[in-house]
Order: structure tokens, then sequence, then C-alpha cells
């Protein structure tokens, strides 16, 4: 873990469990696409940039989940970088207290206040093309997380962030965390006819091709949307449908698996409900939903 794996020309990544980016700039400094999940991946990161004589002038995060900003205040400390995160993914990066509130709809436990869901606060600025090394550009990929974007680099590499689950991961667990369902399945639609010279998934190996998993994404999603339109045959409540569905794909449940499954199937919900396939109804104090 946390080799640097050469992508082309001057741009890299480093593999870890959410592969960061890391392009050598014309002057001999470098920027990072995402920084890890805490101080020890950034640490490990920055040992990675000294052993190669690198300064590190920016950090350029996709998004917003403590595993893509974690080690943001351990290297914005050691190297004075700065640092970009896009649109409300912004807010969440210097406040970061609201990814465990969202998910969990409320004040988060204390299970939910770890470093896997929350990081430490860092000074980010808006992210615009403006802020970006000459030849960069973002490429936005919203659905996973509010604003989240990739980045093709001047070599045509293209780091994807957390658009894209691996086969073994969809298989394994089966629903992987959206926020918005419509937005995503365009946003693999998008990334399904994208050409490049190498593409990056954060949870996912690098390919000169994705577009067979976008497609295996993309059928996943519609699996899930299936099974909770099956379950809503008959008038069932949002807890109801996440017990059968948890049963369904064999999911331990936890309060971070409660929180994360728990919030994406609420997204499905309100998706299909929107779309028209689902009606929603009260009855004794309790919202049920029910296939059109």
């Amino acid at each position: 873990m946390f080799e640097l794996i050469h992508a082309a020309g001057s741009s890299y990544y480093i593999e870890s469990p959410a592969k960061a980016g890391l392009v050598k700039l014309s002057d001999g400094s470098a920027c990072l696409i995402d920084s890890g999940s805490d101080k020890d991946a950034g640490r490990r990161i920055r040992q990675i940039l000294d052993g190669n004589g690198w300064k590190l002038c920016a950090i350029y995060n996709t998004h917003s989940n403590a595993d893509h900003i974690g080690g943001n205040s351990y290297l914005a400390r050691q190297t004075g970088c700065r640092i970009y995160a896009p649109g409300i993914e912004c807010c969440f990066t210097r406040h970061p207290i609201l990814e465990p509130s969202f998910l969990f709809g409320g004040y988060p436990p204390k299970e939910l206040c770890h470093k896997f869901l929350l990081a430490s606060e860092s000074d980010a600025e808006p992210l615009c093309e403006d802020a970006l090394p000459d030849g960069f550009s973002i490429i936005p990929l919203p659905g996973h997380f509010f604003d989240m974007v990739g980045f093709r680099t001047p070599d045509d590499v293209v780091y994807l962030a957390d658009c894209l689950s691996s086969k073994a991961t969809l298989d394994k667990y089966g629903i992987p965390f959206i926020y918005d369902v419509a937005s995503y399945l365009g946003t693999l639609e998008m990334v399904g006819k994208l050409e490049a010279r190498l593409f990056v998934p954060a949870h996912a190996e690098a390919a000169e091709d994705v577009s067979g998993l976008a497609a295996y994404n993309i059928g996943k999603v519609h699996e899930v949307a299936d099974r909770v339109l099956s379950i809503c045959s008959e008038p069932s409540s949002t807890e109801t449908i996440i017990q059968k569905l948890f049963r369904a794909y064999g999911l331990r449940m936890d309060f971070q698996q409660y929180a994360l499954v728990g919030s994406t199937i609420r997204s499905y919900l309100s998706w299909l409900h929107d779309s028209g396939s689902l009606s929603v109804s009260f009855d004794s104090g309790m919202l049920l939903w029910e296939r059109r």
C-alpha cells in the first residue's frame, strides 16, 4: 500500500485504500488529487513526495468523503499547500461534522464520529478552473456525493474519484453509497463513453477502458431498484425496506452500515417516488412506500 505508480508522463497515482493522484508540475513542484483517510495517510504521502524531492503546492479534492480529505490537514500544516474542493464539497471539507450528520439525518452518535466518516477540518478554498495547473480540466461527476468531480491531466490521465465501484466490491456488498441516483446514472452513462489514455478510479483498478465497468455499475443500480420495488409490492416502511435489503444482500447491521446503506436506500426511495414508480401514504403515524 502507498506505492507510487506511474500512469503517464508526469501523472501518477498512489496505490492505497482510496487512490490519490499525484502530478508533477513544470516548476518541479507537485499537486495531489485527494489525500487519503487520515494523518497517517498524509504522512505516507509526504514520504513519497520527500523521497522524490517534490514540494507539494496544492491538494485538489474530488469530493469531501473522509477517506479522500483525511490527509488534508496534516499535509497543509507540513507543507503550506493550498486545498481546493468543489461546490458544496468545500463546505463539508471545511466543516466535516456535516458528513456524519448528513448520513444519520440528525446529530450523529459517537459511533459515527470516527476517521472513516469524520475527517479533521481543513481550510479548503472553492475549486474553479483558474485554480488548476495549466492543462488540467475538471470533469463533473455528480451522484455519488453532492458535487463530486474528476480531473483530466495534460497527459490524458483521468482521475475518476468514487464514480465506479469494482466488480468485486459490487458483488460482495451489493449496495454502494449513492447520494443522487438519477445523477449517478447520468454520470455512469457519461463516463462509459469517455476516452482517455488511462482512467484511475479511486476504488477500482486503473484501466484504459472503463466502459464495461460503468455498464456493470449501472446494472447493479437497476438491480437494487428492482429489489426495492419488489419489497414495495405491499405498503412498507423505510425501516422494513432497509431490513429486507440488508437480509437480501447478507449485510451486517451496525451504526456505520446503517448510516451509509440506509442513506443510500432513502435516495433510491426518493428517486423511485419522484420518477413515479412509488407512491407514499401515511398510516398510524408511519410513512409507507408502495409500488404504483
